[in-house]
């Protein structure tokens, strides 16, 4: 097994098996979403313990801090790392390094692990000076064989400092299962005129463009059906057909097929057809330039992450959820949700962006000094 090696790492069962005072006073209900101002090692064993989530997620993304050392401010209208305005406050601190960062950030990806069902998937934003050791230990906790995606995020708003260094345009966001059978609702994005005439590069008489892709794939098969004949030909050596003969015939009846001048035969992929180009693992959004939060995600990410790894009957899980864009988008898109931040401003803006997009009120509730803001009703 994959393991990183720190001084401070603790027992597995040690924080699984720590129980703070603090408890909620009602159960779980599932009409409700729950934002919790408080401490998200608590809360996460609040939502293990008294509201019986274990294996009940299906969706966490979090954009934990980076290891940077800093103090983050907001203002009414900016956000800095350095401020001497009074009427500034401390969104968040970022100062824990090293180790000590390892470990914290560890011990919830514990949680995390037990409270991901067995469908779920894990999101975590991180940078490239600490992304490579948070990999490790994820590979530890998620297991290497559930690893999907390293994502490079381009950023809004670059800092490129005047170092000897290449300029620093990306996050990345580590992607991971819990297992094999995780949701997923294959992201597409709509093809551009220039993407039709570099993918699909023939035209046919009615004007369609098209492509064509070969009828067989590697690996003989003496046997089966996919070893067998078509219009004559077998396929070459060391391949197969990658449908039966007789859907091949059905294909060809259709005019599906195309036959080179040597007799090659190749199926034709229409591109209006099409669902879209798959997604790949760089994402590029560029709609948002003026964050009322520290480190606030453009709304894209999240919009593509919970359509793509949550269905309308998930639970979607945000333990560091800063200004609350996870919870809007799961929020817009029929989820139900559980966002938790330490930090009094996030959760003010937060709420503020939740009732714009709800246009309702929040009835808020004083459980042991965890302060719980519970919304009164859900809307499909």
């Amino acid at each position: 097994m994959i393991s990183l090696s720190y001084i401070g790492k603790k027992n597995k069962e040690q924080i699984l098996q720590n129980h703070t005072n603090y408890s909620f006073s009602k159960k779980w209900n599932t009409e409700n979403n729950l934002l919790i101002s408080g401490d998200n090692y608590s809360a996460m064993q609040m939502l293990l313990r008294d509201y019986d989530l274990k294996g009940k997620i299906d969706l966490i993304y979090i954009d934990p801090p980076f290891a940077t050392k800093n103090v983050f401010t907001a203002g009414e209208d900016r956000v800095s790392t350095i401020s001497s305005k009074q009427s500034d406050t401390v969104a968040y601190s970022d100062v824990l390094v090293g180790e000590a960062f390892l470990e914290f950030l560890r011990e919830r990806l514990l949680m995390a692990y037990e409270l991901l069902s067995e469908k779920g998937s894990i999101y975590v934003h991180i940078d490239y000076k600490i992304g490579h050791y948070v990999k490790v230990l994820m590979d530890e906790i998620f297991g290497i064989e559930n690893f999907k995606n390293d994502i490079t995020r381009i950023k809004c708003n670059p800092k490129n400092f005047s170092r000897k260094a290449y300029g620093n345009i990306k996050d990345l966001i580590l992607f991971y299962g819990k297992s094999k059978n995780t949701i997923w609702n294959d992201p597409r994005e709509i093809f551009t005129e220039e993407d039709i005439k570099k993918l699909y590069k023939k035209i046919d008489e009615h004007g369609r463009f098209y492509t064509t892709i070969p009828l067989h794939a590697p690996g003989e098969t003496k046997n089966g059906v996919t070893g067998g004949t078509f219009k004559g030909l077998k396929p070459p050596p060391g391949r197969h057909w990658r449908s039966d003969p007789k859907e091949l015939e059905k294909l060809d009846e259709d005019g599906l097929i195309e036959w080179s001048l040597n007799g090659v035969p190749r199926k034709i992929i229409y591109a209006d057809e099409q669902k879209g180009k798959k997604v790949q693992d760089i994402w590029d959004f560029k709609d948002y330039q003026y964050p009322r939060y520290p480190t606030e995600k453009n709304s894209g990410v999240l919009e593509r992450i919970i359509q793509t790894s949550s269905n309308p009957d998930s639970i979607v899980l945000d333990f560091f959820c800063g200004s609350g864009t996870t919870l809007v988008a799961a929020q817009e898109f029929g989820r139900q949700w559980i966002g938790i931040d330490k930090s009094e401003k996030a959760i003010e803006i937060t709420m503020q962006k939740l009732a714009r997009v709800e246009n309702k009120l929040f009835n808020q509730l004083d459980f042991d000094s965890l302060e719980i803001i519970d919304k009164m009703s859900r809307t499909g």
